[in-house]
This record gives structure tokens, C-alpha cells and sequence, in this order.
């Protein structure tokens, strides 16, 4: 035994060390993705069968080795159908975030896209600080880079310049665009009333309403960035890939709804 591991020592080379390191790399990348979806428990179980396929080979239990390979060939198209939402996430924020360099224009450009991004959102962090103080819901939702033509579909284009007095009539209770989510794109509100899809992840804190599970779901699937205002509570949250922060200050949402926008323009 001692002779064996000698040898596999001896054998070891940079490119296996490349191996295990960039295989390393994929599990973190597919657990960072799926930890706070209904996933993860799917991923574990099938990473949990792969050991015990490596080790029933290791020990020459064929039978069960036979077996077990079987269904993870046969779950790598399982894989597809169960991942699908994670995997589509994946793509849209492969497809959507751009590769960033480190030169200095690279960085400058970075610094004036944040204060171009921090000067447009002024006007939706004074509605929500003001709906916040009078509790009024609302859920504003913005793209980055990411396709969100099935989502604006779904509601009424308005394609009006962004204001603070226009969304604030638009959540305005009993006005007819009140109820679903305003999408906002640069400058620009581009539709209200859309529909969102709602989280099914089970870990959800139950105490939480519709806006807030809307916010979750559309964040679970797609880049956007979604602000909810609590009806009940008049707290402010940011939600972004499936994590929500919750009653945050106007400072904290301004400062990280910039970095979050700018991150993925600069």
C-alpha cells in the first residue's frame, strides 16, 4: 500500500495539480450558484452518488459499480431538466457580464460609469425612501445586460423618463399600475405592472409577502437587480441572485445599487 502511494506521489505532476485545482474551481463556481436554491440539495445527493461510484470502482465491485454508473449517465440528462433555471442563470450572466481588464482606463471608466449610474438612481432611492415613510409597497426592478423582454411584456410600456413623483403615482395604492413590478433601464422606466415569476425555494422566511418572493424568483433566473419596499413594514430590501438584504438604510441602498449596476457596465 505504502509502495503505491510512493508511486502515485512520484507520478504526480504539474498538470494533475492544474487538474484538481480547476475542478476545485467548478464545484465552488456550481455551488455558489445553486447554494440558495432547491438545487443544492440535488447537487449534493448526486455529488454524494459519483464518490460512491468512484469508491464501489476503486474496491472492484462491479456489480454495484454497473449499476451506479448506469445512473449517472442517465443523470446527465436528468441533470438539464432539474438545473434548468440555474443553468439558464449561468448562461445569461456568462453571456451578459464582460470580460474586465485592469489598465487604468479600464478603471477610470469604472469610476465615472458608478458616478453616471449614482446620479441616475437618485431618483428612485428618494421614492423608495419616501414610500419607505409612508408604506407604500413598491418592487422596481432593474435589468443588467440580461434579456427582460418576457418580463416587460407582461405589463404596460410606459418608456417614460425616470422620476421620482412618476413612480411614486405609479405604486400609489388603487392606481391602476400599482400591483407588479416597474422595470427601469438607465434612465428610463420602461413598463409597470409586470409580472414577476415567485421563488419556490422552500427556505424562504414565510413571513415574507409576494414582492419580496417575486423579487427572488426573477433574481433566481435572470442578472437583475430588484428593490422592494415593504408594504406592512416600510423597510427597504435589495435583493440580487437570489439573496435578499434586508431593511436596509437609504445610504446602504444607494451605495450598493450603484456597485451593483456599475459592476456589471464598467
Amino acid at each position: 500500500m505504502q509502495l503505491l502511494l510512493l508511486k502515485g506521489l512520484l507520478n504526480f505532476s504539474i498538470i494533475d495539480a492544474i487538474d484538481i485545482i480547476l475542478v476545485a474551481l467548478l464545484l465552488y463556481g456550481i455551488f455558489k450558484l445553486v447554494k440558495n436554491t432547491n438545487a443544492i440539495r440535488i447537487f449534493l445527493g448526486i455529488f454524494v452518488i459519483y464518490i460512491l461510484w468512484q469508491i464501489v470502482e476503486l474496491l472492484q465491485m462491479r456489480l454495484l459499480a454497473d449499476i451506479l454508473g448506469k445512473f449517472i449517465s442517465i443523470g446527465v440528462l436528468a441533470l438539464v431538466v432539474v438545473f434548468q433555471p440555474e443553468i439558464r442563470r449561468f448562461l445569461l450572466l456568462l453571456g451578459s457580464r464582460p470580460f474586465k481588464d485592469t489598465s487604468k482606463i479600464n478603471l477610470f471608466k469604472h469610476f465615472t460609469t458608478r458616478k453616471k449610474n449614482m446620479q441616475q438612481l437618485e431618483p428612485v432611492i428618494q421614492a423608495c425612501q419616501r414610500m419607505a415613510q409612508t408604506k407604500t409597497g413598491a418592487l422596481i426592478v432593474f435589468g443588467r445586460g440580461g434579456d427582460l423582454s418576457e418580463i416587460i411584456d407582461t405589463g404596460e410600456k410606459v418608456n417614460s423618463a425616470l422620476s421620482s413623483a412618476l413612480l411614486e403615482t405609479i405604486f400609489f395604492k388603487n392606481t391602476p399600475l400599482h400591483d407588479g413590478a416597474v422595470v427601469v433601464d438607465g434612465n428610463k422606466i420602461v413598463a409597470a405592472r409586470c409580472i414577476l415569476p415567485v421563488s419556490s425555494n422552500p427556505d424562504i422566511n414565510p413571513n415574507l409577502g409576494l414582492r419580496h418572493r417575486s423579487a427572488l424568483g426573477l433574481t433566481e433566473l435572470t442578472d437583475a437587480v430588484a428593490i422592494v419596499v415593504s408594504e406592512q413594514t416600510g423597510s427597504m430590501s435589495l435583493v440580487e441572485s437570489g439573496n435578499i438584504q434586508y431593511n436596509i438604510s437609504t445610504t446602504e441602498l444607494r451605495e450598493n445599487l450603484g456597485k451593483l449596476l456599475s459592476d456589471f457596465q464598467a
